[in-house]
């Protein structure tokens, strides 16, 4: 029997999760992807297909925020400045997707800041 790649494995668990969460116009979903240097959130309406705020590390005023900082760090700048931009929009309430990853080092520590910013999941 073949050995399941890592990035399969984490995609069955990121379908298996997806296939209970949905992210409404009341209460999208917030999205969470990492790469080896960097890390993406999305707010998305899945009702309509909609991403309504983003924030990762690529951004500019990000990327110089986060400059030289560890890797759990930046991800707790990208939790806090999306939470800021979700609640600009108007929105409190988000379900959290953690995209198959652990709960456990950057997801962690964006999750903690988003709910330190403001954000309800």
């Amino acid at each position: 029997m073949a050995k399941v790649s890592t990035r399969k494995a984490r995609q069955t668990r990121h379908d298996r999760i997806r296939a209970t969460l949905k992210g409404t116009a009341a209460r999208p979903r917030l999205c969470v992807f990492r790469s080896l240097e960097h890390i993406y959130v999305q707010v998305i309406d899945d009702e309509q297909g909609h991403t309504l705020t983003s924030a990762s590390t690529l951004e500019p005023d990000i990327a110089k925020k986060v400059d030289g900082k560890k890797k759990a760090d930046q991800a707790g700048v990208i939790g806090t400045m999306v939470a800021e931009r979700t609640l600009k929009a108007g929105i409190k309430q988000v379900v959290f997707d953690r995209g198959g990853y652990k709960y456990h080092g950057r997801v962690k520590s964006l999750a903690e800041a988003a709910r330190k910013a403001g954000l309800e999941f």
